[in-house]
């Protein structure tokens, strides 16, 4: 359990740096471009970025160092997911809400709302709530149609992402990040049921359906994530991403893989779980405004330089 809890916060912290990083990258090479080619350079008709964008934006060095936090952040909670309930891995590791926040008023420059504040310190509340009941993790065996199942809906859930976030541009940001949160999410849930892992068996392993999962979830989530900081509010984004990455892996866990709260601790368990989701929303919801006036301070000196 100790294990567990140490390496889930590791990768809380990597994640909510990454993520920060990846936005400074990604919002300065919108700015350059912008600046280069006038302010509707690199987007869509409907305003979300474009494949070129994207790309330009994931070789800036920030965005390359914010990665590989994330590598090893994927590393971390792949084996927090191992070790502890999905509930407490996964709301452990989606706290990397609070780093991105405090990380983003020094890097980004943004200013949080008091409500902002207030939801952040909900959500470290329920942190706490979820790690005093959590008991032991359940089972790591799920029937071979469930690994096929999770591969064909995270396949599903990316490719509507991807879509769904071009003809929503602005607009989809939060859309991104709550998509990208359910792909982290099967990631979680594929690691906890891969087949060949103990005892290792490489075939078991490569021919397992779960870890196929595991890479569409992993990378197709990082994709959306990087378009939902392009686009919108980093902290709005991650907060969707949070609820995205906690709440269907909590639920599979308890429900299928037999994870459960210490003994006359459910109740506390419960409140904790809804109370770390209503919070994250509400930091999704508070935040959503502040994209546009980051961007814009930054976007209009360019411009007019030009001018």
């Amino acid at each position: 359990m100790i294990l567990g809890l140490v390496t889930a916060v590791a990768a809380s912290a990597c994640y909510g740096t990454g993520s920060v990083l990846q936005a400074v990258g990604s919002r300065r090479s919108a700015r350059e471009e912008a600046a280069a080619k006038g302010r509707s350079a690199g987007v869509t008709e409907h305003g979300g970025p474009n494949l070129s964008s994207t790309a330009k934006a994931a070789v800036t060095w920030e965005f390359i160092l914010g990665t590989v936090l994330d590598l090893i952040g994927f590393g971390l909670g792949a084996l927090a997911a191992r070790l502890l309930p999905l509930f407490l891995s996964q709301t452990i590791i989606s706290a990397n809400l609070v780093i991105t926040a405090v990380l983003s008023i020094k890097l980004l420059g943004i200013r949080l709302k008091r409500p902002e504040w207030a939801s952040i310190a909900v959500l470290c509340a329920a942190l706490v709530l979820l790690a005093v009941a959590a008991g032991p993790e359940g089972g790591h065996h799920a029937e071979m149609a469930v690994h096929w199942w999770l591969l064909g809906v995270t396949i599903a859930l990316i490719v509507i992402g991807a879509v769904v976030v071009r003809l929503m541009g602005a607009g989809g940001a939060i859309v991104a990040g709550l998509l990208s949160g359910l792909g982290f999410g099967a990631l979680g849930v594929g690691v906890r049921i891969l087949n060949g892992v103990e005892p290792f068996d490489l075939v078991k392993l490569l021919t397992d359906p779960a870890l196929y999962a595991i890479l569409v979830g992993g990378i197709g989530g990082m994709y959306l994530h990087t378009v939902a900081l392009q686009i919108g509010s980093v902290n709005g984004a991650t907060a969707a991403l949070v609820v995205g990455e906690t709440v269907i892996p909590g639920a599979v866990g308890v429900i299928w893989l037999g994870d459960s709260s210490r003994a006359g601790l459910g109740w506390l368990a419960a409140f904790g779980f809804v109370l770390a989701v209503v919070s994250a929303v509400g930091v999704a919801h508070y935040g959503q405004g502040e994209q546009d006036l980051t961007e814009d301070q930054a976007v209009e000196p360019e411009l007019t330089k030009r001018a």
